[in-house]
């Protein structure tokens, strides 16, 4: 049988004890970021796709920020949304994209290229046909 003595016992409960100081301290740093900060806000449910997360899959909806500045936090969310991670990268691939190609912004209005209107008579054709 092995006996610990006393000091070995002090030492052990000692480690226990500065774990779990330590777990609770990172559990609250963690709830002062803005991703815990924004889970608290918003219900669990990607932005975009409309999917719900809870458990597990909980990891895969992120933080995203609307205005693309990782450093604007407002402490009441408005520059952010939850996105799950499919509809976050497509996010950010669109607004590379539209950085890439042109000066428009994702969800931002495009100026027409083109000079046919297809729908430019429509109006006379259909007062005629009353």
């Amino acid at each position: 049988m092995l006996y610990m003595s006393q000091d070995e016992t002090q030492t052990k409960t000692d480690r226990q004890k500065q774990i779990i100081a330590e777990a609770r301290r990172n559990r609250e740093l963690r709830e002062k970021t803005y991703r815990e900060r924004a889970l608290k806000l918003f219900p669990h449910v990607c932005g975009k796709c409309g999917r719900e997360f809870s458990g597990k899959k909980l990891k895969e909806l992120t933080v995203h920020h609307r205005d693309h500045d990782h450093n604007n936090n407002n402490p009441d969310g408005s520059n952010w949304e939850l996105l799950c991670i499919y509809c976050h990268d497509n996010e950010h691939s669109r607004y590379e994209d539209s950085a890439t190609y042109s000066e428009v912004t994702p969800g931002g209005e495009q100026a027409s290229s083109g000079s046919f209107k297809p729908f430019a008579d429509l109006e006379a054709l259909l007062k005629n046909k009353k």
